[in-house]
């Protein structure tokens, strides 16, 4: 919702301002069907040349993932607490075996189909499930564990932010491309120097629309779009942490309670649930191997 409020406000008050002024829309508009396809066209085809097939198919979705509400609410990171709590909790009094039946079959476990939405992030529960079978094997070290979890959550992230950096680059280069649609005008202006003033004036304003909507749609509209992406991502990637943190903690021997506010500390202030609620939620977990 902020977004496209957002572009509004830029909308509006940019043409509204240039209008307001006394500026000639109709030259912008004259010019708007010849230089904008050729400005987005060169845009498109150099995205198309600089990124993978998987960047290009994952955009648009990106695209309307950075107009979405945040992912994760204050809720699920709760619930995630509340879920590595059970597990620290199981595996502190009943040993790693007795978490090993949860591993198989996440959703019909009773200690994590209580949080359907971490069930559903396939990252999520793989990196718990994954990383739990590591130490039921017997990869007991803390700081190998915290390793392994970190280049996985890494991997994901750098991943997932290939769309966001791609847009990101789209956005560097849309200026340029600007001015090479405005050159192009100006070609066509010279073209017909013979002109009246006047005739030269409106062709020539209408070359400089290129370079406009270069600078604009990079900086009022991808850039935006690229920079909000690239922050959802980052804000994601702090649900990660906590699983990373909080089974560090317990393998350094920590008490759940312990472990569990260790990963209560990732959670970023505005979404993150007090000591007390904490507290409360987990008075009345009792695990059964």
């Amino acid at each position: 919702m902020l977004g496209a409020i957002g572009l509004i406000i830029t909308f509006v008050t940019i043409f509204g301002g240039y209008i307001e002024a006394g500026g000639k829309i109709e030259i912008i508009l004259e010019a708007l069907p010849h230089e904008l396809p050729m400005l987005l066209g060169g845009a498109i085809g150099a995205f198309f040349v600089a990124n993978k097939g998987t960047v290009l198919k994952a955009t648009f979705k990106e695209i309307i993932k950075s107009f979405k509400p945040p992912k994760w609410k204050k809720q699920d990171y709760q619930d995630l607490l509340t879920l590595l709590f059970a597990l620290c909790k199981l595996m502190k009094s009943k040993g790693l075996i007795a978490v090993e039946q949860h591993l198989e079959k996440p959703e019909e476990s009773a200690i994590f189909s209580p949080y359907p939405r971490i069930i559903h992030d396939h990252f999520s529960i793989d990196l718990i499930c994954d990383s739990l079978r590591m130490l039921t094997m017997g990869m007991e070290n803390a700081h190998q564990i915290e390793d392994m979890v970190e280049r996985q959550i890494e991997k994901h992230h750098h991943e997932a932010m290939g769309a966001g950096t791609a847009l990101q680059g789209m956005a560097d280069g849309l200026p340029a491309i600007g001015i090479v649609v405005a050159v192009l005008g100006v070609v066509k202006t010279m073209a017909s120097i013979n002109e009246p003033p006047a005739v030269l004036g409106a062709m020539i304003g209408g070359a400089l629309v290129g370079t406009f909507l270069g600078v604009f749609v990079a900086y009022c509209i991808v850039g935006p779009i690229a920079s909000k992406n690239l922050a959802v991502h980052s804000e994601e990637q702090q649900f990660y942490f906590i699983i990373r943190d909080v089974l560090v903690a317990h393998l350094k021997g920590y008490a759940p309670q312990i472990s569990m506010e260790i990963g209560r500390g990732d959670i970023p202030s505005h979404l993150q649930p007090t000591f007390a609620q904490m507290e409360e939620a987990v008075a009345n977990i009792k695990v059964e191997g």
